[in-house]
């Protein structure tokens, strides 16, 4: 019998998905209920809310009973069972480390089961709710805030450059090759600088910010952190490849979009010709997967492959 706390959907998107080492979807589908179970008594949890899910993650709103969950004072909280996959694997180290500062904050984890107890937030109250230009302020504005060193734990950046630099090379027939060459040539000299060494929350967009429910903890937190040992310049592409139904009302798709860049690395304090090269880097790079994934990706790769000629020089 399906358990109550597994909406259909969720159900429905994570079965028979691709394997992440040792791990399959239904795996993880067949032990999502005694997780679920587990959790909730360990941490002395009563449901309290209807589940939601993204693509990678069951979040069911919870309250403690009792002093369980000594910084959540009100009781409330959510309990976030991800599946397993190597971007979430350090996802409660980055938290641990913000400690609530300009992040969500992190309250109990499991972290070999992929499970954590956080912060609720107001679900209902993303960046998408404000213009996308002020949305960009916020997010320069969080960078900030959530700027500090990276430890050895984190993936360094520049090992993933230097695997995506083979991709580049050998291209993709439905990516113009002057993109992919362009790229690899970007790339090889953003490796030349200082890459690696902060910690960088790599999909920080519009829907991973959230509103506190507590005014104390100020207007925007950041949730879903992808950290990595880099440079932020490398995570501002997220801004440009989101909300695509404003980048389609642009008058000018190439000031629209540049412009969200160059808000971001001004509230941020970056370098802009490191924040344009690396978003350049990802779009195409986007464009080469969405191209490999077939023809249901066509319309990703063709905005993926329209973004990136508007950062092209």
């Amino acid at each position: 019998m399906p358990h109550p706390l597994i909406p259909p959907a969720f159900h429905t998107l994570v079965a028979g998905r691709a394997p992440e080492p040792d791990i399959v979807g239904d795996d993880c589908l067949r032990l999502l209920p005694r997780l679920i179970d587990d959790a909730l008594d360990r941490w002395e949890l009563t449901v309290d809310g209807a589940p939601r899910h993204g693509q990678c993650a069951l979040v069911i709103p919870v309250s403690a009973r009792g002093a369980t969950l000594a910084h959540a004072p009100d009781g409330r909280a959510v309990l976030k069972l991800t599946w397993p996959h190597r971007e979430a694997s350090t996802e409660h180290l980055a938290l641990r480390n913000w400690n609530g500062e300009g992040a969500v904050r992190l309250l109990a984890a499991d972290p070999a089961a992929y499970v954590l107890v956080l912060e609720r937030l107001d679900a209902d109250r993303d960046l998408t709710r404000v213009p996308i230009l002020e949305a960009c302020e916020v997010i320069g504005g969080l960078f900030r805030r959530l700027d500090r060193p990276a430890g050895p734990q984190f993936d360094a950046l520049t090992t993933r450059a230097r695997r995506w630099l083979d991709h580049l090379r050998l291209g993709h027939s439905l990516v113009p090759r002057r993109l992919t060459e362009q790229a690899s040539t970007t790339m090889e000299h953003l490796l030349d600088g200082t890459v690696d060494g902060r910690l960088v929350h790599e999909d920080l967009h519009d829907m991973n910010v959230l509103a506190p429910l507590d005014p104390a903890r100020g207007d925007w937190l950041a949730i879903d952190p992808k950290p990595v040992s880099g440079e932020w310049a490398y995570a501002v592409a997220p801004l440009v490849w989101n909300r695509a139904d404003a980048t389609a009302a642009a008058a000018n798709l190439r000031r629209h979009v540049r412009l969200r860049a160059d808000i971001v690395a001004d509230c941020a304090g970056l370098d802009p010709d490191r924040v344009t090269r690396w978003t350049f880097v990802r779009l195409v790079l986007n464009a080469l997967w969405a191209g490999r994934d077939g023809p249901a990706f066509d319309d990703v790769r063709a905005r993926m492959i329209a973004l990136a000629k508007a950062f092209a020089d």
